[in-house]
C-alpha cells in the first residue's frame, strides 16, 4: 500500500487548531455511495444553530466539531464579566460558538461569538451555510480568529447574507493586505463595525476612508465605526478625514490609541467646519448640477399622463355616451314621441296612456344601450388583433408598483428617459447641499454637521492641536455637529486656555443642558481630557 503524503506546515495550519478531515470519503471512513447521498449545498437548515452547524461541519468532513454553546440572555449581566475576562486572558480549551439567545427557544440566536481559537475554510463554510437561516441574528464577534484575505471574503457574503445582522466585531486579526474595507462597501448593511487591534496602518485607513466617501460614491449605512488600538498615525488620520468630507451617515467614529500627533488632528478638525472642494469635487458637483439641471427641465416640459388627456381621449369623450344611463336630453325626448302617439289614439284611457309611456320610455333606453354597446368593442378582442381599444378611461404608462419602485418613464416630447427616483441620489448628495459658498475662486462646503462623537485619547495631541478644533467648532451650525469630543490622555496641560474654551464650548451643545463635568467626566456633549 502506498504510503499517504506528508502535509506541508501552510496546509497544517489552515486546518485550524483542531483535527480536520477535509473528505471523510478520502479516508475511507464513509463510502462514495453514501456521501454521496447528500451534500451541504442541498441541506436545508431548520433555523437552529445547535443542529444546522454539526451537521454542515459534517457534510464538510469534519472530524472534530466545535460545539455550540447557547446562552440566555437574562443570564448575560452576571456572567459578562467573568466569562469574557476569562476568554481573553487565555485561549478555551476547547473550540466553540458561543451564543447569546434572546428567549428559551434554541432559534433565537441574537449574537454569535468565536474568542481565542483560529478559524478554516471549512467552518468559514458552514457559518456561511448556517447563519443566514439565523432571522434573529444581529451582532457577530471574532476576536483572534486567525482568519485570512479569503475568508475575510467569506465573511463579507455571510454578513450579506443575514438580513438582520448590523453589527461585526472584528479584532485581534490583522491582516497583510488589510482589507477591512470590504466589510463596508457601498451596498453594505452593517451600522456598526468594530476593528480594534489589527494592525491598521497607512493603507488600511486610506483603503476605509475611500470606502467612506469619494466624490462619486459613499457608504449611507455605517453608523459607528471603532478603529482604536491600530497604527494609523498622522498619514492614515489624513484619509480617514479624507472619508469624512463627503460621507453623512456615521455618527461616531473612534480612533483612541493610533500615534496621531497634531498634523493629524489639523486633518480631521479641518472637515468639522467649511472646507475648499478640491478639483475632482468640483468637477463632480458642476456634473451633478447639470443632470438635476436637465431632469427639472425635463419633468416640466410634459404634466403628469394622469393629469391632461389625449387627443384620443377628447375624442372620444366628445363622439360616446357613458355606458350607464341614458342623458336626461334623450329620455325628455323620448317622452315628447311618447305622448303624441298616444295623443292620437282616441280609443285608449286615461290609465293605459300612463302604461304606454313608461313602456315607450323603457324601450327607448333599451334600445340606446344596445347601440352604444355595439358600437364600442371588446378590449380583450382588441388586443389580440392589435386594434386599440375606445375606452374612456387611458391605461397609465407606469402602475403605482412601478412608479414607487422607480421604473423609468419615456419622455416622447424630450426624447430621452428619465428616472423617477434619479432625484434621490442627487439630493442626498453633499456636493449640492445648501450653504455652498463662493469666496476667493474656491467653492467652501459648509462642513461634516453628521458626525456627533469623535474618540481621539491616548494619541499624542498637544496644545496647538486644539485651537484647530476650536475654530470649526464655533463655525458649526447651531443645534448640529460634533456633541462629543474625547482627548483624554494626550500631551498638553489639563488648564491650558484653549481646552478651557473647548469645554465651555462643548457644555453649550449638551442637549440635556447639564452642567459641566470633571475632566474625568465622559458625558456625551462634553470634552474630557487628562495629562
Amino acid at each position: 500500500m502506498k504510503k499517504r503524503a506528508e502535509r506541508s506546515p501552510k496546509e497544517k495550519a489552515d486546518r485550524g487548531a483542531f483535527g480536520v478531515e477535509e473528505e471523510l470519503v478520502a479516508t475511507g471512513l464513509i463510502p462514495e455511495d453514501i456521501a454521496a447521498v447528500l451534500t451541504i449545498d442541498e441541506y436545508q437548515c431548520c433555523g437552529s444553530l445547535e443542529v444546522d452547524f454539526p451537521e454542515a461541519c459534517a457534510l464538510l468532513g469534519m472530524l472534530r466539531i466545535p460545539a455550540v454553546t447557547p446562552r440566555h440572555r437574562a443570564s448575560e449581566g452576571r456572567q459578562s464579566k467573568t466569562v469574557r475576562g476569562a476568554v481573553r486572558t487565555s485561549c478555551c480549551p476547547e473550540p466553540c460558538l458561543e451564543v447569546d439567545l434572546e428567549t428559551e427557544d434554541p432559534r433565537s440566536v441574537r449574537e454569535v461569538r468565536v474568542f481565542g481559537w483560529k478559524l478554516n475554510k471549512l467552518i468559514m463554510q458552514a457559518l456561511r451555510k448556517t447563519l443566514p437561516s439565523l432571522g434573529s441574528l444581529q451582532k457577530l464577534h471574532l476576536w483572534r480568529a486567525g482568519l485570512t484575505e479569503q475568508m475575510l471574503r467569506s465573511l463579507k457574503i455571510t454578513a450579506s447574507l443575514c438580513l438582520n445582522l448590523r453589527t461585526v466585531v472584528l479584532e485581534g486579526t490583522p491582516l497583510p493586505d488589510q482589507d477591512f474595507h470590504i466589510l463596508i462597501g457601498e451596498n453594505s448593511a452593517l451600522t456598526e463595525l468594530s476593528l480594534r487591534n489589527n494592525h491598521i496602518g497607512e493603507l488600511g485607513a486610506r483603503l476605509i476612508g475611500a470606502a467612506l466617501s469619494t466624490p462619486r460614491t459613499a457608504n449611507r449605512s455605517l453608523l459607528s465605526l471603532n478603529l482604536s488600538f491600530n497604527h494609523i498615525g498622522d498619514a492614515g488620520a489624513k484619509h480617514i478625514a479624507q472619508g469624512l468630507r463627503l460621507n453623512r451617515t456615521l455618527l461616531c467614529l473612534s480612533l483612541a490609541y493610533n500615534g496621531i500627533g497634531d498634523a493629524g488632528a489639523a486633518d480631521l478638525a479641518q472637515v468639522l467646519g467649511p472646507f475648499a472642494l478640491t478639483h475632482e469635487e468640483v468637477v463632480e458637483r458642476r456634473k451633478q448640477l447639470s443632470k438635476r439641471e436637465l431632469l427639472g427641465r425635463v419633468l416640466s416640459c410634459e404634466p403628469h399622463p394622469r393629469q391632461q388627456p389625449t387627443q384620443a381621449q377628447t375624442a372620444d369623450s366628445k363622439n360616446h355616451h357613458p355606458l350607464s344611463v341614458p342623458s336626461s336630453s334623450s329620455l325628455d325626448h323620448s317622452l315628447n314621441k311618447a305622448s303624441k302617439s298616444t295623443a292620437k289614439k282616441k280609443d285608449i284611457p286615461k290609465k293605459d296612456e300612463k302604461q304606454a309611456a313608461s313602456q315607450g320610455v323603457a324601450a327607448v333606453g333599451k334600445k340606446e344601450e344596445t347601440k352604444l354597446t355595439k358600437k364600442v368593442p371588446d378590449t380583450k378582442a382588441a388586443r389580440g388583433k392589435g386594434m386599440k381599444p375606445e375606452s374612456k378611461e387611458r391605461l397609465p404608462l407606469v402602475s403605482e408598483q412601478e412608479e414607487k419602485a422607480g421604473i423609468t418613464v419615456s419622455k416622447e416630447k424630450a426624447g430621452i428617459t428619465v428616472s423617477k427616483s434619479a432625484e434621490t441620489p442627487e439630493a442626498a448628495s453633499p456636493l449640492l447641499e445648501p450653504g455652498v459658498q463662493h469666496v476667493g475662486g474656491k467653492v467652501l462646503l459648509p462642513g461634516n454637521n453628521v458626525l456627533a462623537s469623535l474618540n481621539l485619547s491616548g494619541n499624542a495631541l498637544t496644545e496647538r492641536s486644539l485651537c484647530p478644533f476650536l475654530a470649526a467648532l464655533e463655525r458649526q451650525a447651531e443645534g448640529r455637529g460634533l456633541l462629543r469630543l474625547n482627548l483624554s490622555r494626550n500631551c498638553f496641560p489639563l488648564h491650558c486656555e484653549a481646552f478651557l474654551k473647548l469645554q465651555e464650548l462643548m457644555a453649550l451643545r449638551d442637549p440635556l443642558n447639564r452642567s459641566v463635568p470633571g475632566p474625568a467626566e465622559e458625558e456625551p456633549g462634553q470634552i474630557a481630557s487628562s495629562p
